[in-house]
């Protein structure tokens, strides 16, 4: 089959526009609709779905990367039973969010029921990833909340021992549950700290929310969690410090394998006004894709990634944003493989 990279994409196309399938593509994306313990804005469970259409915009020659397509790019299908368990637990976890959290017995009863559904969906995207690792491919995880990667970067640690973690996050993501709910979106980070031992050193970037229990476990962390919280970072430019002296001691405090974890409201709010829960400040579109730069200088190798909370709103542009970054950040693990 011949194949035109400048063409527009076909109706049938695979995401990108692109003509592989799982079966001979490098890079297989999993998409992982699950959002049941979001509890201020929603929408990200639509997010692979809206990423997908948007794919088909994206032109595929990078400057920076060069043809990141040329490996193979494919999409999974969107897993019916994903769809099923988060609207099943989205509907459990509705009167626990409502009342901010398990109150009684009725809402402690809810949120245990959540986190078994919870954890069928870790246990899923567990599989999937390993046996894509087992294939030779590369997995990456496309969300969903930031609850959905665990089950990746636990086969990820159990392929890659001494892995390194650079989060791209408005929030910490260390909360030992919230709102009664284990495998929160908020917990994500605590749960591959307390429960992953392949992972070497989670490198946090662009955190400007976080509660006083998450500020202590990254003090008390012992050098474990490094985080390089957003005031920090616009003081140092402020001082006149440049991006690039700034990614490249971001990235030292990584190991050489990197697993890539990117909540799409580390970003400027501009760029996700619809993701879940936005905060003001945040790093450019230039700046995130600085710090791909930057583990490429350092000689990092960047073996997995996700990305989650795009969340499709009245416009395209979430999705937009979502697609680009994410064509990029293959783009660039290819590149250091």
């Amino acid at each position: 089959m011949t194949f035109d990279p400048d063409a527009a994409a076909g109706s049938g196309s695979g995401i990108y526009g692109l003509p592989f399938t799982p079966d001979d593509a490098l890079v297989v994306v999993i998409p992982v609709p699950y959002e049941a313990t979001t509890s201020y804005g929603g929408g990200a469970s639509r997010g692979p779905e809206a990423v997908f259409e948007a794919s088909k915009q994206v032109d595929l020659f990078d400057r920076e990367t060069g043809r990141p397509y040329e490996a193979g790019i494919a999409m999974l299908d969107i897993p019916k039973t994903i769809v099923d368990w988060n609207a099943k637990a989205k509907g459990i976890a509705a009167p626990v969010i409502e009342k901010g959290g398990v109150v009684d017995d009725a809402t402690r009863k809810a949120a245990s029921e959540v986190n078994e559904i919870s954890e069928k969906v870790n246990d899923w995207v567990y599989e999937q990833t390993r046996a894509l690792l087992i294939a030779g491919k590369m997995p990456v995880v496309l969300g969903g909340d930031h609850s959905v990667p665990f089950g990746a970067i636990l086969a990820y640690a159990e392929t890659h021992p001494n892995l390194g973690i650079l989060h791209l996050d408005a929030h910490a993501d260390l909360r030992e549950a919230y709102e009664g709910f284990i495998w929160s979106h908020a917990s994500i980070f605590n749960n591959v700290i307390t429960k992953v031992g392949g992972v070497d050193r989670l490198v946090q970037v662009g955190v400007r929310d976080l509660s006083n229990a998450e500020a202590a476990m990254i003090d008390g962390s012992q050098g474990r969690i490094v985080t390089f919280f957003d005031s920090d970072l616009a003081a140092r430019k402020e001082e006149g410090a440049t991006w690039a002296e700034i990614a490249d001691e971001i990235v030292a405090a990584l190991p050489r394998e990197v697993y890539l974890s990117w909540d799409i409201d580390g970003l400027d709010p501009t760029l996700c006004p619809s993701t879940g829960t936005p905060v003001p400040g945040g790093l450019s579109w230039n700046e995130a894709i600085g710090l791909l730069r930057a583990l490429r200088r350092a000689g990092k190798r960047i073996v997995g990634l996700d990305l989650c909370e795009v969340s499709p709103g009245e416009s395209e542009w979430d999705a937009n944003v979502g697609a680009r970054l994410l064509y990029k950040m293959i783009g660039f693990a290819l590149m250091t493989r």
